[in-house]
């Protein structure tokens, strides 16, 4: 269930009867202490309404009816309209949508001559070969994008549509939770680790996409979760399980026997292990925030 942070009141301030009040009226609700202060969560798309429904019944009321006086439904969808999350989102959204211009320019990777200029190190083609320019070359001519725009890259669509679909279950928690520029910087700092990674281990090689920047982020909710709990970052047991079998599928050669072509595994082991570090000194300080 996504949900959003809605007030935050001292521990002092007797909340039961408007918990009480939220139950009655099956308003979905978590209730969490951090620090000296309670928070109360409940989906974005009535988040509004409850904040007047406190402001009128702080205590409760035995007497509101669920519809009439209270103005909420008797049962609220788990997830609010997509446009609602979009605009809640920008920075996910944003990322979506400019790895789909990405696929448009390059159609895909197959045309080599825009692929260039978003590869990790720029290429140029003779008959039926790449020739890979330096890494260090290309940064010397101030081409410091390359580090991290292989992550907008996809070579097929499925390949695009599974990691876009990740991408918005992943990110878009990180951004309602701790807002649009923590998800950038982490976006940019997986991105940047996963594609060293790569570039290193697999050496000049053609590859790209969001499975790196995606393992950073399932690292880093699962650890800070570990760490800190938040309803937000509380992942089914089912999706960690999932994506670490399929990474372990990976790197036994599998996939590419195949036929599916390459995987860039490193990326994949380098944005974990990068995500999972993250996600450890993130959730340690929030705890210690708590503890304060």
């Amino acid at each position: 269930m996504n949900v959003v942070e809605v007030m935050r009141l001292p521990l002092g301030v007797d909340l039961s009867g408007f918990v009480a009040l939220l139950r009655r009226l099956e308003v979905p609700h978590r209730v969490v202490e951090e620090g000296s202060e309670q928070v109360l969560w409940v989906p974005p798309a009535m988040a509004a309404q409850v904040l007047e429904l406190y402001r009128r019944y702080p205590d409760g009321n035995a007497d509101v009816e669920p519809v009439v006086d209270a103005g909420l439904p008797a049962s609220a969808p788990a997830r609010p309209p997509l446009k609602e999350q979009l605009r809640a989102c920008k920075v996910t959204a944003g990322m979506l949508l400019l790895c789909m211009a990405v696929v448009g320019l390059t159609g895909l990777g197959e045309n080599l001559s825009t692929l260039s200029w978003f590869t990790f190190q720029d290429y140029q083609v003779q008959g039926d070969y790449l020739y890979f320019v330096p890494l260090a070359q290309s940064l010397g001519e101030g081409q410091w994008w390359r580090l991290v725009s292989p992550m907008l890259l996809h070579f097929g669509v499925l390949h695009l549509a599974m990691n876009g679909l990740w991408y918005w279950e992943l990110g878009r928690r990180i951004e309602l939770r701790q807002g649009p520029w923590a998800l950038l910087a982490l976006t940019l700092v997986f991105s940047l680790v996963s594609n060293l990674a790569q570039h290193f281990i697999g050496g000049p090689n053609l590859f790209g996409g969001l499975s790196g920047v995606l393992y950073g982020l399932l690292g880093y909710l699962w650890l800070y979760q570990w760490l800190a709990p938040t309803p937000l970052f509380s992942l089914p047991r089912g999706v960690l399980v999932m994506m670490l079998i399929w990474l372990v599928i990976c790197l036994s050669g599998v996939v590419g026997q195949l036929g599916f072509g390459q995987i860039a595994n490193a990326a994949h082991v380098g944005g974990l292990l990068i995500g999972c570090l993250t996600g450890l000194l993130g959730g340690l300080l929030a705890r210690r925030k708590l503890s304060a």
